[in-house]
C-alpha cells in the first residue's frame, strides 16, 4: 500500500471538542478530513495460525475497517453528555455549576484541555444528572460490566492519551467530590475520602501534586479550583500508595522449617500465622484515613488492574512472554485483591480507573485487546495527535533493503532476537567490547544520526538552554539485562583489562560517551542504564543488575556529594539513588539533568514523565498495539504548549524504531527534523527589579456603607431599552401543512410590577451590599426597593411588543441591578465608601512572576523601563506602537504589558462573573493627583491602567465601567496599595498626548 503523508496532522484545537477527524479506509488512514468528531472504536486483533498447528495472537500493523470495533457505551454515553452540555448542564449541585463554569472558561489562563473537561462532565452526568433524564441505563450496563469482570467493584473507566493530562483529571475529581461533601455532608453520592493507587514508587511520588498542602499541588498550579474554595479542598482525607502495599507482608520473622511445623499444625487455617490478613493490611494502608467510611478509589495506569477471567483461555505463550504475561497476571492480582479487601473493610463508594490503554493483555484470559467493558469516556492518541495535545510518532515506513514485509528499523525484533543473549546466561559472557546484530548496530547509528541533529539544533539555542531547557532525550528499551547491558556497553563505552587495570574503551555514539577519552570515566554519564521495573516495586535490585550499574551507581553518588556538600550519599541506597537519577531526567538543576540516553532493562514506566524524548529505540517483542502505544507513550508528551495564531499547537514529533506501530503515518518524514517549536521565553528578569510593577488581585467590590442612607444618582448609562431584537415575544410555529401556532410571552404580564421591584433589589442588595464577613445588610432592602420603583419608572424605555415584567428574566434582571447599583456608586458622597474583595491567597501580584514561553510577535523593552525581556502582541501593530510611546514618555517610570501577568479585573455581564484583562500598566510620576473621586494614596507615583479601545462592544461598555466605577475606586479606598486610575486610548499614534491630557497642564512632572 502507499503511505499517506500528512504534513500537519493537527487539525482541531485542544481546548475544544473535536470538529474533524482524518478518515481512515480499508488501506489504512487518509488525508481526506472529515468534519465531524471522530467516533470511539477499538482495533480487533485476530488469531492467526502457525507452522505446526499451534495458534498465537497475530497482530497486523494496518488499520482496516472490518478490523475496527465502535466502542457502543462509550458513544452513547458521548451523545447524552453532549446534548447535556449544550443545554447548559442542568441538574446538576451549585457546587458542581460553580466548578463547571469555572473550569469551562474560555478567558481562564491556564485553559483546560477538551479531554480534560470532558472527562469531568462524564463523571458529573453519570453522577449527577443521567437518573433524572431516563439514563439509567448507563448505571445498569456499568453494573453488568462490572458484574462480569469485577463483582462488586463499582468501576468506571477513562481512557485518555499519554499526555493528555490524567492527572489534571484527578485533581478535577476530587476537588468535585470533597467540595460537594463539605457544601452538604448528608449527600451520599459524594465522599471527602480517597485512596489513590498507582503502578509504582515513581507515580506515587509524582502524584504529591493532589495533595492540598502540598506546595506543588495541582488545584492552585493549574488552578482546579477559585483561591477561596483552597481552604475545604484541605479538609480531605487523601492517601497515595501504590499496589505493592497491598502484598500481605509476614508478622513475625521465622525461619522457613518453623513455619512449616506451626503452619502444618493448623490444617484448617485459610491464612499463615505469619502473614497479615487482608483485614490487617487495609488497617495499615488506610490508618490515616480514621474511622471514614465508604472511600473514592483512583486507580492511575488502571490497565494493571483486572481480575483473571476464571474460565477465560489464554494464548499459548512461551519463553519470555509467558513469563511476562504471569508476572502481569500477579501483579494484577495483588492489586484488585486489595482494592476488594478495602471495600470489605471500609466500603468503597466509587474507584475510577485512568488509562490510556484500558485493555486486557495475555494472561488476563480475555481476548487481547479487549476493552474494559466499564469504560466511560475515550480520547484516544489519534484524537490527542489531531488536537496537538501530544507528540507524534514517526515510525519506519520504507527503506532500500526490499527485505521482509515491513522496513527493517520497523519489525527490528524478528530480525534480531535469536542473535541476541539470553535472560539467565551468566553476565560474564557479555562483557568485554560489545558484538551487536548488524540490523541492531544499524538501527542504533541510524536512529542517533538523526538525535544528532535535534541535539546540535539545541545546542545552538542558547535560550533555550538558558531557560533550563535540557538537552533531547534518546531511550533504548529492552528485553532483558543482558541485552541491556550489551547495547548500553556499545553506547556508552566499556572496560577493556590491560594487565591489572581496567581502561575505559570509547562508546560508539560520541554524545552519549561515558568515557571522558582518557581511559577513565566522566563524573557525570551522558547514558544510564536501569532497570525500571525493580525501581518501581521498591524491591532490592539484582545482584546481577547491580555488578553492571556499580560504576554508574558510584557516579551518581560522587555527583549527589558535590551537589549536596554536608550529606551523607552513603545513607541513600542504590536503589533511591538510581530511581532519583531516572525520574530527574529532562529536569533541569536535578540529579539526571545531564542524561542524554537511556537504556532500560524493561519497560520504562508510566510514571516517567520526561517531556524532551524525541527518540525510542524498542529492543524487545511487541506483540500488540497496545504495547506499542505503551512504550511510545514515553516520548509523546510535549516540550512547548504555547499556541499559535490559530489558536492550535504545532506539532512536535518523536522518531520510533524497534515498535511496529502504526496508529499514524509518517508525517513529514523527508524533511529535516524539527525538535518542535522552541518559543520564545518571556520572562522578568532580575537585574531590572527596579522596574517591578505590583498590583492587587480582587475577587470582586462591596459597599461599605457608613451611615443608614443610600442616595443614586442615574444617567444615560442606567437607561435600559427592552426590545425584541434582544428576545422575541411572539413566536410562530408552522408545520410542512396544517394549522400553525402562536407562543407568547404573555404569562409574564400576570406578575406585578411591584414583583419585578422587589427581585430587582433583592438581587442589588445580595449582590454588592455586603460587610467584611459576606452577610448581607437586610435593613437597606427598603432603600433599594425604593431605588428599583424610581430606576423602573425613570430609566426603562419599552420597544414595540415589550413589557416591564421581562426584568424577570434573570439575564435582564442581573443588567439592570448591575445598572442600578452603578448608579448608587456615582452618587456617593462620601457617606459611603466602595471597597474591594481581596483573594484570600496571592493579594499581590507582580511582574516578578510572569515567566512563560510564546510563539506570537514580540518585541524587545527598555530596561530601564520595563521588568519583562519582551512585549507579546496579539497583533503586528497597535502594542508595538503603545509600548514604544510608553518608553518614550520621561513622565512613565515604568510600565508592563498584561499578557500572563495574572492582573484582571471582575466585571458582571448578564449575571455571570467574567475577568477583565486591560492591556498595559503604566506607572507615572506626578504630584499632586489630579485625578478627582479617585481616592489619593501616598507619593506621588500613580499607577495607570491602559486599555486601548477597538472595536465597540457591549463587553467593552460593562469592562470600562466597571474599572472606572468599582474598581478604581474601591482600590484607592482601601490604601494601601498606591493611587490608581483608568484611561481609555482610541488611537495608540495619539497615545502620548491622551495620557498628557489626562494628566493635566498643571502637573508637576518629576523626570
Amino acid at each position: 500500500m502507499n503511505q499517506v503523508v500528512i504534513e500537519n496532522p493537527i487539525i482541531n484545537s485542544p481546548f475544544d471538542e473535536p470538529t474533524r477527524h482524518f478518515r481512515f479506509s480499508d488501506e489504512g488512514i487518509t488525508d481526506e478530513i472529515v468534519d465531524d468528531r471522530r467516533t470511539s472504536s477499538y482495533f480487533v486483533p485476530i488469531a492467526k495460525p502457525k507452522k505446526k498447528g499451534s495458534k498465537q495472537l497475530h497482530f497486523e500493523t494496518e488499520w482496516t475497517q472490518d478490523r475496527i470495533e465502535e466502542n457502543k457505551l462509550v458513544n452513547d454515553i458521548r451523545r447524552r453528555v453532549a446534548l447535556w452540555r449544550k443545554g447548559g448542564y442542568v441538574g446538576v449541585t451549585p457546587t458542581t455549576a460553580r466548578l463547571i463554569t469555572y473550569w469551562t472558561d474560555p478567558t481562564r489562563e491556564k485553559k483546560l484541555f477538551f479531554c480534560q473537561n470532558e472527562a469531568l462532565e462524564t463523571a458529573i452526568y453519570i453522577t449527577e444528572v443521567a437518573k433524572k433524564y431516563g439514563d439509567a441505563w448507563i448505571e445498569n450496563a456499568l453494573r453488568e460490566a462490572n458484574d462480569t469482570s469485577n463483582p462488586g467493584l463499582p468501576r468506571t473507566a477513562f481512557k485518555m492519551a499519554t499526555g493528555s493530562g490524567k492527572t489534571v483529571v484527578m485533581a478535577m475529581l476530587i476537588a468535585w467530590h470533597t467540595l460537594n461533601k463539605r457544601a452538604n455532608p448528608q449527600d451520599a453520592r459524594f465522599s471527602d475520602t480517597f485512596l489513590i493507587v498507582t503502578p509504582g514508587i515513581t507515580i506515587r511520588d509524582r502524584l504529591r501534586v493532589l495533595l492540598p498542602n502540598d506546595p506543588d499541588n495541582y488545584y492552585r498550579q493549574r488552578d482546579i479550583v477559585p483561591a477561596q474554595l483552597q481552604d475545604q479542598l484541605g479538609q480531605a482525607k487523601i492517601i497515595i500508595t501504590n499496589y505493592h502495599a497491598f502484598q500481605l507482608r509476614e508478622k513475625v520473622a521465622a525461619g522457613k522449617i518453623t513455619k512449616s511445623i506451626l503452619t502444618a499444625q493448623q490444617p484448617d487455617s485459610q491464612s499463615s500465622p505469619f502473614t497479615e490478613t487482608p483485614d490487617q493490611m487495609v488497617r495499615r494502608v488506610c490508618r490515616e484515613l480514621s474511622a471514614k467510611k465508604n472511600i473514592i478509589v483512583l486507580n492511575d495506569e488502571a490497565h494493571h488492574c483486572y481480575r483473571h477471567k476464571p474460565d477465560g483461555e489464554d494464548e499459548m505463550l512461551t519463553g519470555d512472554e509467558r513469563i511476562e504475561a504471569k508476572q502481569r497476571d500477579e501483579e494484577a492480582r495483588v492489586w484488585v485483591s486489595g482494592i476488594e479487601a478495602v471495600k470489605a473493610k471500609i466500603g468503597v463508594k466509587a474507584i475510577y480507573d485512568l488509562s490510556a490503554t484500558p485493555f486486557f493483555l495475555r494472561g488476563s484470559g480475555y481476548p487481547e485487546g479487549t476493552l474494559f467493558p466499564w469504560v466511560i469516556s475515550d480520547f484516544s492518541l489519534i484524537d490527542a495527535i489531531e488536537a496537538g495535545v501530544v507528540k507524534v510518532p514517526r515510525v519506519p515506513v520504507a527503506d532500500d533493503s526490499m527485505t521482509g514485509e515491513q522496513p527493517t528499523y520497523r519489525d527490528l525484533w524478528l530480525r534480531i532476537r535469536e542473535h541476541l543473549p539470553k535472560k539467565g546466561r551468566k553476565t560474564d559472557q557479555v562483557v568485554g567490547e560489545p558484538k551487536l546484530p548488524v540490523e541492531l548496530q544499524g538501527a542504533l547509528l541510524s536512529l542517533y544520526g538523526n538525535y544528532e541533529k535535534y541535539y546540535r539544533l539545541w545546542q545552538q539555542n542558547a535560550e533555550a538552554r538558558a531557560r533550563g531547557i535540557t538537552p533531547p532525550v534518546f531511550i533504548v528499551v529492552c528485553n532483558n539485562t543482558n541485552v541491556s547491558k550489551l547495547v548500553f556497553d556499545f553506547i556508552a563505552g566499556w572496560e577493556k583489562q590491560i594487565g591489572d587495570q581496567a581502561v575505559a574503551q570509547a562508546g560508539q555514539l560520541p554524545i552519549f560517551r561515558n568515557d571522558d577519552g582518557k581511559g577513565g570515566w566522566l563524573h557525570r554519564p551522558n547514558t544510564i542504564l536501569v532497570d525500571s521495573q525493580q525501581l518501581e516495586s521498591g524491591k532490592s535490585m539484582s545482584d546481577d543488575f547491580k555488578k553492571i550499574a556499580a560504576r554508574e551507581i558510584e557516579e551518581f553518588k560522587a555527583d549527589y556529594r558535590a551537589r549536596f556538600p554536608g550529606r551523607d550519599a552513603n545513607t541513600l541506597t542504590d536503589e533511591d539513588l538510581l530511581r532519583e537519577v531516572m525520574n530527574t531526567v529532562g529536569k533541569a538543576g536535578k540529579l539526571g539533568e545531564h542524561v542524554k540516553c537511556v537504556v532500560s532493562v524493561s519497560m520504562l514506566t508510566e510514571g516517567w514523565d520526561a517531556n524532551t524524548v524525541t527518540h525510542v529505540l524498542g529492543v524487545r517483542a511487541f506483540g500488540t498495539q497496545l504495547l506499542c502505544e505503551q512504550v511510545v507513550g514515553r516520548a509523546l508528551r510535549r516540550m512547548s504548549y504555547a499556541a499559535n495564531g490559530d489558536g492550535r499547537f504545532d506539532p512536535e514529533y518523536a522518531e520510533v524504531y524497534g515498535v511496529p506501530f502504526s496508529f499514524i503515518p509518517c508525517s513529514g518524514a523527508t524533511t529535516d527534523p524539527k525538535p518542535g517549536p522552541l518559543p520564545t521565553r518571556v520572562r522578568a528578569l532580575e537585574n531590572r527589579i527596579a522596574c517591578e510593577i505590583t498590583f492587587p488581585r480582587l475577587l470582586g467590590y462591596r459597599y461599605d456603607v457608613v451611615g443608614d442612607r443610600l442616595t443614586v444618582t442615574f444617567t444615560d448609562e442606567s437607561r435600559l431599552a427592552l426590545s425584541t431584537a434582544d428576545i422575541p415575544t411572539k413566536t410562530e410555529n408552522a408545520p410542512i401543512v396544517g394549522e400553525s401556532s402562536i407562543h407568547t410571552l404573555d404569562d409574564l404580564k400576570r406578575h406585578r410590577l411591584n414583583e419585578v421591584a422587589f427581585l430587582l433589589a433583592k438581587l442589588t442588595l445580595e449582590k454588592y451590599f455586603r460587610d467584611d464577613d459576606g452577610n448581607d445588610k437586610p435593613w437597606l432592602f427598603p432603600q433599594l426597593l425604593g431605588v428599583a420603583k424610581r430606576w423602573l419608572a425613570e430609566c426603562v424605555t419599552l420597544k414595540d411588543n415589550t413589557f416591564p415584567q421581562l426584568l424577570l428574566l434573570i439575564e435582564f434582571a442581573h443588567d439592570a441591578t448591575d445598572r442600578i447599583y452603578k448608579a448608587i456608586v456615582a452618587s456617593t458622597d462620601g457617606t459611603a465608601a466602595l471597597k474591594p474583595i481581596l483573594r484570600p491567597y496571592d493579594t499581590i501580584g507582580s511582574t516578578r512572576y510572569v515567566d512563560f514561553d510564546t510563539t506570537r510577535p514580540h518585541f524587545a523593552t527598555r530596561e530601564d523601563k520595563c521588568h519583562i525581556n519582551f512585549v507579546v502582541a496579539d497583533t503586528d501593530s497597535w502594542e508595538q506602537k503603545m509600548a514604544e510611546a510608553l518608553e518614550d514618555m520621561p513622565e512613565v517610570v515604568r510600565y508592563v504589558k498584561n499578557h500572563n501577568l495574572g492582573f484582571t479585573i471582575p466585571y458582571a455581564l448578564n449575571g455571570e462573573e467574567h475577568q477583565y484583562i486591560p492591556d498595559f500598566i503604566a506607572v507615572v510620576k506626578q504630584s499632586p493627583s489630579p485625578f478627582q473621586g479617585e481616592g489619593r494614596g501616598e507619593g506621588d507615583e500613580i499607577n495607570l491602567i491602559i486599555e486601548v479601545t477597538g472595536e465597540k462592544k457591549k463587553d467593552k461598555a460593562a469592562k470600562v465601567a466597571t474599572a472606572r466605577t468599582l474598581w478604581v475606586p474601591a482600590i484607592n479606598n482601601y490604601g494601601g496599595f498606591g493611587r490608581w486610575a483608568f484611561i481609555e486610548i482610541a488611537d495608540p499614534w495619539d497615545a502620548k498626548a491622551a495620557i498628557r491630557g489626562v494628566l493635566g497642564e498643571k502637573a508637576s512632572v518629576t523626570v
